[in-house]
């Protein structure tokens, strides 16, 4: 009991403490320092996915037509869609000199859709973009030099962006928005100075042709192909970049049970991953990826431990035990939560403007936040454990927010900054 305990409160106390100092490390280090120049502007493939997308892909494509970077092209493919999507892109053909359109005949999933929009490919970069996001203007001239620097580049697979949330409607969404700042670009930040980032963010993200080509490209048959891809490239040694200077402003989930699909899918990907990469731990070559297996571990350890203690406490609650300790260590958690939130907040308005106004709404996080996050991943363990999957791994039209129709006119610089 009193291991269940320290292990509940310690570890999300002390990973909080690293993840805060790690991100100001890499704002000391790497951030503040001028961003690398753009020397070479190698032939870059615009990659979108596409499945049942004709309410956002116009939008989409409007806002790639004219990005600060003079040799690209923008490849959509169409993975099935039930929807008129295929014959909206048609349509735009003529309208967008740099687009070309790959048609499939059945839906097999987003990893499936980027293999065959590589093979078709012209770029030494490929860019992944999801079909209803805005990539900034100049996110091309932040990301690309890392490949073409003579010093460093040679050995980069991939560089991963800054995803921003820019539906902001709503409860859910605003949570979003404090997240994405504190739980990914924090962590990543963080991991990129411990060496190995767990994964890109698939909806903003940069490729080097040959290190996919040399990992064997994307995995088809798991559900989260952005992290699976991040571990056969740094299985293969190749390095991950983080450009936070590189943004993209995506939709969020405003409806709780499309939230919880998603996170359900991510973390069953996560554990997808994790145990076909479990291999890891045998070779000491890949030791570098040991802090990050084993972070992913106790994160679902901690999911179980937390289950236990909650259903030992609610026992003891009713037997009359007090709940004054519970409640102290619950509050300074929450305490330690909401001050790496505002850290990262505070790291990440540099390129959101409006971001650290809306750190009222992190104040819901633990109190909510934390419970659905610990369900998802208890759920998914033995679902993803009993569950085999022979073939690819389709995927559905993600929600769109409750305020779809308002939020293609937001979003980019205009607005969130």
């Amino acid at each position: 009991m009193r291991f269940l305990e320290s292990f509940v409160f310690w570890y999300p106390a002390i990973m909080s403490t690293v993840w805060i100092v790690g991100a100001l490390l890499f704002l000391e280090r790497i951030e503040l320092k001028k961003p690398l120049p753009l020397t070479k502007t190698p032939m870059v493939s615009i990659l979108i996915a596409c499945h049942n997308e004709s309410s956002t892909i116009e939008h989409t494509l409007e806002n790639l037509k004219d990005l600060d970077y003079p040799n690209y092209e923008i490849i959509a493919i169409d993975d099935g869609s039930t929807d008129n999507t295929f014959e909206v892109l048609t349509q735009l053909l003529d309208k967008y000199s740099h687009l070309r359109i790959v048609k499939m005949k059945h839906n097999s999933g987003k990893a499936n859709a980027l293999y065959h929009g590589l093979l078709v490919s012209k770029g030494e970069v490929l860019v992944g973009v999801d079909a209803d996001s805005y990539l900034e203007k100049d996110a091309l001239l932040y990301m690309v030099p890392h490949f073409t620097n003579t010093n460093s580049g040679e050995r980069v697979g991939a560089v991963t962006g800054n995803p921003r949330v820019r539906n902001r409607s709503s409860l859910l969404s605003k949570i979003q928005l404090c997240e994405y700042a504190s739980i990914i670009s924090l962590t990543k930040r963080t991991q990129r100075i411990l060496g190995k980032v767990m994964t890109v963010s698939g909806v903003c993200v940069a490729y080097r042709k040959r290190a996919l080509l040399d990992c064997h490209l994307w995995d088809r048959d798991l559900l989260t192909e952005d992290v699976a891809i991040t571990w056969k490239l740094e299985k293969k040694f190749w390095d991950i970049r983080y450009e936070p200077r590189a943004l993209c402003w995506m939709l969020v989930p405003e409806k709780f049970m499309n939230l919880w699909k998603q996170r359900r899918r991510w973390t069953s990907g996560g554990i997808e991953v994790l145990w076909r990469n479990r291999d890891i731990f045998t070779h000491w070559t890949e030791r570098r990826l040991y802090p990050v297996g084993i972070e992913q571990i106790f994160s679902c350890f901690w999911a179980i431990c937390w289950l236990i203690l909650t259903i030992i406490g609610t026992i003891d609650f009713f037997q009359g035990a007090p709940l004054m300790p519970y409640f102290w260590k619950s509050q300074f958690l929450s305490l330690i939560c909401l001050v790496q939130f505002l850290t990262a907040m505070v790291l990440d308005s540099r390129y959101d403007k409006t971001l650290v106004s809306n750190s009222l709404w992190a104040i819901w996080y633990p109190l909510v936040y934390w419970y659905v996050n610990a369900f998802v991943v208890l759920i998914s363990i033995p679902a993803t454990i009993f569950n085999k999957r022979d073939g690819y791994a389709t995927w559905s039209s993600p929600d769109r927010g409750l305020k779809e129709r308002n939020s293609n006119t937001q979003g980019g610089k205009s607005n969130g900054q």
